[in-house]
């Protein structure tokens, strides 16, 4: 086996796993009221957008050969219901129009469609009186955010908060509007896992009750059971389906792509992203060569995209 590895020329020419610019999906955040880009400590390099700084930062992007945005917002007011979420007016909404009318196609536009980020409890959904998630109650939002994001240009909506039912409401929901054509990319297999912290900080959410999401993500304990899930979303009209987090559940992306023949999608989240830029800062890792080892590993479990805080850095790496 020595002989393939011999040389670079060599080792790339019986590579069985390639990770390509096209590959990358950048996620971003914009904020409202603010008129210079915001830095978020937790995630060095990342900053909570304007408008204007996010279409600035999409262009460069799609120069490097990013193909995609995912596009989180921070809204000026969160209300019990998230009404900023499914509002014309709402941060993203806006952000969605510039950014189309900025890049037209040459972008691949996804709006992350859940309602943490404009609730004043920083749930996924609507609470009952009890204080615990309405299901049914936040489907029929979900399907308010959904046409609304689909109105403002989005190709894709990306339902994350573990709803049951979610993907089959918001395909009705936009099939009734006249969306036929906005694809939903699920959050199909979520799961409350410990290494979302650093996006809280990104969106300025706090989780009433302790931040205590395990009634409807998915237990870390559990892989067979991500399956259903999938399969779940699927049936109900799901385009992509995808795992989260990423580095920490390998065996679920592969088992996932070995199940259905959709594209499989994989987020490589927050936590996982500041761990590795705190071993480079600390310098026990090379930086360049983790972050292409890292997405290599996603992409050899099976991911056909990833969404990735490292888009940028590894757009600019593949680049040269």
């Amino acid at each position: 086996m020595r002989r393939l590895r011999r040389t670079p020329a060599l080792r790339r020419l019986v590579a069985e796993t390639r990770v390509g610019v096209d590959d990358l999906v950048a996620p971003v955040f914009v904020r409202e009221g603010i008129d210079a880009p915001v830095p978020i400590a937790a995630l060095p390099g990342v900053v909570q957008h304007t408008v204007g700084s996010l279409v600035a930062e999409a262009r460069e992007l799609r120069a490097l050969g990013v193909s995609a945005l995912v596009v989180f917002g921070v809204p000026g007011a969160r209300d019990a219901v998230g009404s900023a979420a499914s509002d014309p007016a709402g941060i993203v909404q806006v952000a969605l129009r510039a950014l189309r009318d900025a890049v037209g196609d040459e972008l691949v536009l996804i709006a992350d469609l859940c309602l943490c980020e404009y609730t004043d409890h920083g749930h996924c959904g609507v609470l009952d009186r009890g204080g615990r998630v309405d299901n049914d109650a936040t489907l029929r939002r979900y399907g308010e955010v959904a046409v609304a994001q689909a109105a403002a240009g989005a190709d894709f909506v990306a339902p994350s908060g573990m709803m049951d039912g979610q993907v089959g409401a918001i395909r009705a929901a936009l099939d009734g509007a006249g969306h036929a054509d906005t694809a939903i990319l699920a959050y199909a297999a979520k799961y409350a896992s410990a290494f979302y912290g650093p996006f809280r900080e990104a969106v300025d959410v706090a989780i009433a009750g302790g931040g205590d999401r395990r009634g409807y993500q998915q237990d870390p304990a559990n892989g067979r059971e991500a399956l259903t899930e999938v399969r779940l979303d699927l049936a109900e009209g799901a385009d992509v389906v995808m795992v989260k987090p990423a580095l920490h559940y390998l065996d679920v992306i592969a088992a996932v792509r070995r199940s259905v023949d959709v594209p499989v999608a994989a987020y490589h989240v927050s936590g996982e992203y500041a761990m590795l830029a705190a071993a480079a800062e600390l310098g026990v890792v090379d930086r360049e060569a983790a972050v292409l080892e890292t997405l290599t590993a996603i992409k050899r479990a099976g991911a056909q995209f990833v969404l990735t805080y490292l888009a940028r850095q590894a757009a600019e790496l593949l680049g040269r």
